[in-house]
């Protein structure tokens, strides 16, 4: 999962009756999950009477929720953590106090380093362990400095309040909900087995009543999240395991739940049955985000992927006969350590037989601990920006090819937020794009008919059908 966000805390909420009022900023650096996992260890302090805010200045703490999958990831945060220190001297010159959390990926990878280079940091809160985020802080006011980053024996899920109904339903008409976390595939230029752990499946239960409710709370479209989501195998209500596919058709069943996305997929663990699932289930909107990240197939055996070009599009095109509408999004990394001109003509080539609505890509970029960071025959910055400009041009084409050929086209469109010109609200279409309509606000959360009639640079325009 590698689209890269920032996003600040929601809203402010009402803190629960009883309980002392205090102010929690969150700032959200990286993937879905990351965003997921924000809204529930705002979930998890709202018990103890923190209540979300936009204004940091305000805040009585400030949690960083922080990614690792990018290169100088982490030099971003103590760069944010050297600004918080100031601002926390500033308070307690004021007599007011602030505490600083750093959470995510970057602490579970550097927590140790963090507390050593930054001495204003009260917390360190691995990804597995943030349903402790209170009982972490009452430790934290007792005077310690805390350290949480051990893989929890417990399920941190069962932990876990669930939101009420008005701050998810402040939240929006459309969902997170992480189903499996972890990875066992160790490609050799990630990080994610060594900061989110092996793979983990929640079991379909827990998923199923974690989804009703934001069902019940109003949310229309849910996305299934896991750094290797459809590798989900889980304990089904008698026991035997499930895979991803039968899991959206126990989750297509709830009445009220209009859309399901799932991301992000490798493509070894397409299996038949969520194939299958493409097929037969409407609410499973016609969009895959499924990685290749190289078109070289000697460079695909160096990253560890273990799949050809050849398995890939023969997947794609098993994928498409099943759904002949799909819309393809990838993850591209160009100049990994050894690839040659050779190997990267191999990958626009590639992209020029598949054809991607969306796809992301990215200069390869050491991480420490990784087998990649080892390797020899490391490629000059100059080659591969070069690389990854060509790159992204014949991407941006495609995606621009893409948005084009929806001209004309009557869709069906889940209205979602307002949009930037009075009147005007956004949506998504099925392939996941922006759409821009004229509607009124009530129609939030409501799918129309509408028939798309400009493309712009980065969403849709359309009109209603009446």
């Amino acid at each position: 999962m590698t689209q890269e966000t920032a996003v600040l805390s929601a809203a402010p909420e009402t803190a629960l009756e009883g309980t002392p009022v205090r102010k929690v900023f969150v700032k959200t650096y990286g993937c879905q999950m990351n965003v997921y996992d924000s809204d529930r260890m705002t979930d998890a302090l709202a018990k103890d009477g923190y209540v979300s805010t936009d204004v940091m200045d305000d805040a009585d703490l400030v949690l960083l929720n922080t990614c690792h999958i990018r290169e100088k990831a982490a030099e971003k945060v103590y760069s944010a953590l050297g600004r918080l220190r100031d601002l926390k001297k500033k308070k307690a010159s004021e007599g007011r106090q602030m505490m600083i959390g750093v959470a995510g990926c970057v602490a579970q990878a550097e927590g140790d380093e963090i507390l050593r280079r930054s001495p204003a940091v009260d917390l360190v809160i691995g990804p597995q362990t943030y349903h402790r985020l209170p009982e972490a802080l009452k430790r934290v006011k007792r005077g310690e400095r805390v350290l949480e980053t051990d893989y929890a024996i417990e399920d941190k899920f069962e932990h876990l309040p669930a939101p009420d109904k008005a701050k998810t339903r402040a939240r929006g008409v459309t969902a997170f909900l992480t189903v499996q976390e972890g990875c066992d595939k160790f490609c050799s230029f990630c990080v994610v087995p060594y900061t989110r752990g092996s793979e983990v499946s929640r079991p379909v239960v827990q998923i199923v009543q974690e989804a009703q409710k934001l069902v019940d709370a109003g949310v229309r479209e849910i996305t299934l999240l896991g750094q290797n989501v459809n590798a989900w195998h889980g304990d089904g209500p008698n026991g035997e395991s499930w895979g991803l596919g039968e899991l959206l058709h126990r989750l297509a069943a709830i009445e009220g739940l209009a859309r399901l996305r799932y991301t992000t997929s490798h493509p070894r663990d397409m299996d038949d049955g969520l194939i299958a699932a493409h097929r037969d289930l409407p609410q499973l909107m016609p969009y895959l985000h499924l990685p290749i990240q190289s078109g070289s197939n000697r460079i695909l055996k160096a990253m560890n992927r273990r799949h050809t070009t050849d398995e890939y599009i023969a997947l794609i095109n098993r994928i498409k006969a099943a759904r002949p509408d799909l819309a393809l999004s990838g993850d591209f990394i160009v100049g990994f350590p050894g690839e040659t001109d050779a190997d990267f003509e191999d990958t626009l080539r590639l992209v020029e037989a598949v054809g991607y609505a969306q796809a992301f890509s990215f200069k390869y970029s050491t991480r420490p601990g990784t087998p990649g960071a080892d390797l020899k025959e490391q490629v000059p910055e100059a080659v591969k920006a070069k690389r990854l400009e060509r790159l992204q041009a014949l991407l941006l084409k495609q995606q621009n090819d893409f948005a084009r050929q929806c001209i004309g086209k009557t869709i069906d469109l889940l209205l979602e937020k307002p949009g930037r010109m009075p009147g005007q609200l956004i949506g998504r279409s099925p392939w996941l794009q922006s759409v821009n309509v004229d509607a009124k606000s009530s129609q939030i959360g409501d799918i129309i008919k509408v028939r798309i009639t400009a493309a712009g640079p980065n969403s849709l325009f359309a009109e209603v059908v009446s």
